[in-house]
């Protein structure tokens, strides 16, 4: 199944909150979560996998811990992969977990989920979505209203197994198509997408790519082979 065509703008309508997205549950009182000061339960889980395949994992990972070292010396940028954003304090059926989402203008910690209210009201303005082959073109339709609806400034949706990469960007009250995403400037992030034939990269301001785990770990050993071939120790003598 292939990603929503980014021509397709986010058609406007009537979002019902219990059919947004498939964390939309109803809530009961075994629910791991925090209660606000009239007991309701906002809860931090819904027992379901965060992906459904490894390749949707691996991507969500490479883009939160890279974003995560992006913004590591910027105190105010909170990154975080599949928690659950509560927008309406009072409500806790109106409710999504992004894959991916950044909230500039918040500090970094520990939240069991992001509850806006206690967040300044700040909403988080840049959200990314992995496509997984249980994804219905409906869901994901209905999840591109919710965000429009709901404050986010930049939408992602990236679909690993088709190398396909869809963008929407905030204009007014409307979430609208990025037109291009080849060579695409994220105006928030100020990183930069390049599709190949086999893949996506992602590329840091100073033109360094996101890595995985596994590939960073590999060039901090290939570094440590070179420094040692030279005679430099990791204290650097």
């Amino acid at each position: 199944m292939k990603a929503l065509k980014a021509k397709q703008r986010c058609k406007t309508g009537e979002i019902t909150a219990g059919k947004i997205h498939k964390k939309d549950i109803p809530v009961s009182e075994t629910e791991r979560g925090n209660k606000n000061e009239r007991g309701i339960l906002y809860p931090d889980s819904d027992g379901k996998h965060i992906a459904e395949n490894t390749k949707q994992f691996d991507w969500i990972v490479k883009i939160k811990e890279g974003l995560e070292i992006l913004f590591a010396d910027t105190p105010d940028v909170f990154v975080a992969g599949d928690l659950f954003w509560y927008p309406v304090k009072g409500n806790n059926k109106i409710r999504t977990a992004p894959d991916v989402m950044v909230a500039f203008g918040r500090p970094k910690g520990y939240r069991s989920s992001y509850c806006q209210w206690e967040e300044d009201n700040v909403i988080p303005q840049v959200v990314f979505e992995i496509l997984s082959p249980g994804n219905t073109p409906k869901e994901m339709k209905e999840k591109c209203l919710w965000y429009e609806r709901y404050g986010v400034e930049e939408y992602y949706l990236y679909d690993p197994d088709g190398i396909e990469l869809d963008g929407w960007i905030r204009s007014g009250k409307r979430l609208q198509p990025v037109k291009e995403m080849q060579g695409w400037t994220s105006p928030r992030l100020n990183i930069r997408f390049e599709l190949g034939s086999d893949d996506l990269t992602l590329f840091r301001p100073d033109g360094q790519t996101f890595l995985s785990p596994l590939e960073m770990a590999r060039r901090a050993e290939r570094l440590e082979a070179k420094l040692k071939s030279l005679g430099i120790s990791e204290n650097g003598w």
